[in-house]
């Protein structure tokens, strides 16, 4: 059961007179009534309200069922009471029970009617509570010479238009209204807060009875026409005080709800993050002094792009760097120069791990944009898959819903021609967004976009291990401090290709990728 949900029900149980106990030393409802009666008839005659084209009085008959009536006529309300109420509780309508009115707004081409000391309350304004300060203000000439009406402190404002439907609220001082709000003045000394309570209890009711128009919308005749239950004053206090116990523990409850229900929808995934980062630093699975440590893997990766470099495969890098430690410190060698990079490491590693550039373990390669870029009659109904951002899934890209280019037009293109594990990076937009190509039995290749990069590791061994890597916080957060741009996020590739790389032995790669592929499905089930 939702706070909301837990609220209407209580609030239900206050006007059915089923919250608290009924004292039979209390004055009855009815007496109350006929205090409330005599006033109106008061301020009648003083000329300070309007008598009501076709009042009524509702009273109960010798089988105690209720009865109301309108001039001459007099009619059962039997089948339009909604619940039974106690026998010292009476229903009335809720015009009966106070002065109502609706506010207006002053014509604003008027400058000499806004900003005076008259607060004028606005259905935006209202706080389903006490309200004790209202930003607008309009002039006494504006109440003088509009129909704006005057509310005193206690009033019960209630929201007729709109989204604010139902909306609350109770004045603790004389205030001003725009027209879609509707004002009650309690008389005979009837409780506001008790007023207050069993509209909210309407609410839906209200809501219901605005649907079906271009606006929804309730009218003040609406309102003043809906049955009230009146409990004896002493009762309605109760009511009130047990309310105002009840309901901050509800609240409270409220936002324990809410802080659990979003520790539920975010836990997966923080989850997910918190196993992927555990990963990249060496936390998730024991280290093996037996293991053949990064350093041997990183020569055999070395010695590999050697040899794609003299068979013309590749492209040597213009500034090729070794990272290497010294003194329990990381050194970078980069064109002959060696620093010291230990404020540029985000964590330590295990001594048998290593940090390396990107680019020294991949080789990237942006998609075409020279002029040979395929225009719309280069595509054809099948092909050689063109990929775009739109075709990136949620680890690979898609077929789906692919464009096709001729195998004549791919043999034209220069970058941008995809082999099977090639990471794709999108450069525009949700910049940093990688995705694996994956090929199928149809198509063995494919192409990308402009705005991508390809990521190809060097040795297809390590391709695992480094989607790991893509996928965790640090190599996120990375990402996010290398974005240019404001209106169109953009990402450099030669900065995805100098983040630095926490590489661990090749055989604790494995274990790794093991561990994450049975942690990250029951994850997933969470």
């Amino acid at each position: 059961m939702t706070a909301q949900q837990l609220k209407n029900s209580i609030l239900q149980m206050a006007v059915q007179g089923k919250l608290v106990p009924q004292d039979p030393n209390d004055e009855p409802a009815s007496v109350l009534l006929e205090r409330i009666r005599a006033e109106k008839e008061r301020l009648i005659k003083e000329k300070k309200i309007k008598r009501e084209k076709n009042p009524s009085v509702i009273f109960k008959g010798a089988d105690n069922t209720p009865y109301e009536k309108i001039g001459d006529e007099v009619r059962s309300l039997a089948d339009e009471v909604p619940f039974d109420i106690p026998d010292s509780w009476e229903w009335v309508r809720l015009g009966n029970i106070g002065d109502w009115g609706a506010g207006a707004t002053p014509s604003r081409t008027n400058p000499e009617y806004y900003g005076g000391n008259i607060p004028w309350l606005k259905t935006g304004d209202l706080t389903d509570s006490y309200i004790d300060a209202i930003p607008e203000t309009i002039t006494e000439l504006a109440l003088e010479k509009t129909s704006v009406r005057l509310n005193p402190a206690g009033s019960v404002l209630i929201a007729m238009y709109g989204a604010t439907i139902g909306k609350l609220g109770i004045l603790s001082i004389a205030a001003t209204t725009n027209q879609a709000c509707c004002a009650c003045f309690p008389l005979g000394g009837l409780d506001n807060k008790y007023l207050f309570y069993f509209l909210m209890a309407q609410k839906p009711l209200f809501i219901k009875q605005g649907e079906g128009g271009a606006q929804p919308n309730i009218s003040k005749e609406k309102i003043v026409s809906t049955l009230m239950p009146v409990p004896p004053l002493e009762e309605q206090r109760r009511i009130v005080v047990m309310l105002g116990q009840i309901f901050p523990i509800i609240d409270a409850y409220s936002k324990c709800k809410t802080e659990l229900d979003l520790c539920n929808a975010t836990f997966p995934e923080c989850l997910k993050k918190s196993i992927l980062q555990e990963a990249v630093q060496g936390k998730l699975v024991p280290q093996d002094p037996s293991d053949e440590p990064a350093e041997a893997l990183l020569e055999r990766i070395r010695t590999e792009k050697q040899r794609l470099i003299k068979e013309g495969k590749i492209k040597k890098d213009k500034h090729e760097s070794v990272i290497f430690r010294r003194d329990n410190s990381h050194y970078e060698k980069l064109d002959g120069v060696e620093h010291c990079i230990d404020d540029e490491l985000p964590f330590e590693i295990p001594k048998s791990w290593a940090w390396v550039r990107f680019s020294d373990i991949a080789v990237f390669e942006n998609g075409d944009r020279s002029s040979r870029y395929p225009v719309e009659s280069d595509y054809v109904p099948d092909g050689i898959p063109f990929f775009g951002a739109k075709d990136m899934g949620e680890k690979y890209m898609e077929y789906s819903s692919v464009r096709f280019i001729t195998p004549q037009k791919f043999e034209e293109l220069g970058n941008g021609k995809l082999k099977d594990g090639d990471f794709v990076c999108l450069l525009r937009g949700n910049v940093g967004k990688t995705r694996i190509y994956k090929e199928n039995e149809k198509y063995h290749t494919g192409f990308i976009c402009a705005q991508m990069l390809i990521i190809r590791c060097i040795e297809s061994s390590i391709q695992k291990y480094v989607y790991t890597v893509i996928n965790s916080q640090y190599y996120c957060r990375a990402i996010e401090s290398e974005i240019t741009g404001t209106a169109v996020r953009q990402l450099p590739a030669k900065e995805v290709a100098n983040i630095l790389i926490p590489l661990p032995p090749l055989a604790e790669q494995r274990r790794i990728v093991q561990r994450i592929e049975k942690l990250l499905p029951l994850v997933k089930g969470l």
